[in-house]
């Protein structure tokens, strides 16, 4: 609440607060349908405030009128009791929670210099849907690693045994290996064109 007033007494009460950007009422929907199991809101505004935000973007709890101990203690508590945690935060006092954090996420372009020097992944955007891309985009790499080290070890398996049987010489041998090396570059090149769009999303 801001007061107005004169030496005469109160004019004016102004009620300020924050309003929901659309864009994070798709990203919560987004982060849930990436696997996202819970979202909780950590922040330094009042009760009302955060109670209003929670309601309006249906997140699963909120903890108001923290100090950045709070934050950290709290951060600590849910990784005891719900698993690993993702932290997203862009200022000072998120900065603790963010280096106690499994994984911590800062916005890069109005995050402060002590957010971004302690997250892990810096979004170098005001767009804050590219979290929900920098997930998927982190799942599929891994995914890709491990379908290209299964097509390696395969490749060697078939070989060897090839070898052991005296039905591979050098010049198939040196084929079939090049042949793989080329579908792993293939495989791993397809990252190169994820977009990142949903099923449910329509392709501009």
């Amino acid at each position: 609440l801001v007061f107005l007033a004169d030496k005469n007494g109160l004019i004016a009460i102004f009620s300020l607060f924050d309003s929901v950007r659309q864009d994070t009422k798709k990203l919560i929907l987004n982060l849930r349908h990436s696997g996202i199991k819970r979202v909780i809101m950590l922040t330094g505004d009042n009760e009302k405030a955060a109670r209003h935000i929670s309601y309006e973007l249906a997140l699963d709890k909120y903890y108001a009128s923290l100090l950045p101990e709070d934050k950290l203690r709290l951060v600590n508590e849910l990784k005891e009791n719900e698993g690993p945690i993702l932290m997203v935060g862009d200022g000072v006092n998120d900065a603790p929670a963010l280096a106690s954090a499994d994984v911590s996420v800062a916005m890069g372009l109005n995050g402060t210099n002590v957010a971004i020097e302690t997250a892990d992944v810096i979004l170098l955007s005001d767009d804050i849907n590219k979290l929900d891309h920098a997930i998927n985009i982190s799942k599929k790499t891994v995914f890709n690693m491990k379908t290209n080290i299964f097509i390696a070890l395969f490749t060697v398996v078939i070989l060897l045994l090839g070898v052991i049987f005296k039905v591979v010489d050098l010049a198939l041998g040196m084929l079939v290996h090049e042949v793989s090396v080329l579908v792993v570059i293939i495989n791993a090149m397809r990252l190169l064109t994820y977009k990142g769009k949903r099923k449910n999303e329509k392709r501009k």
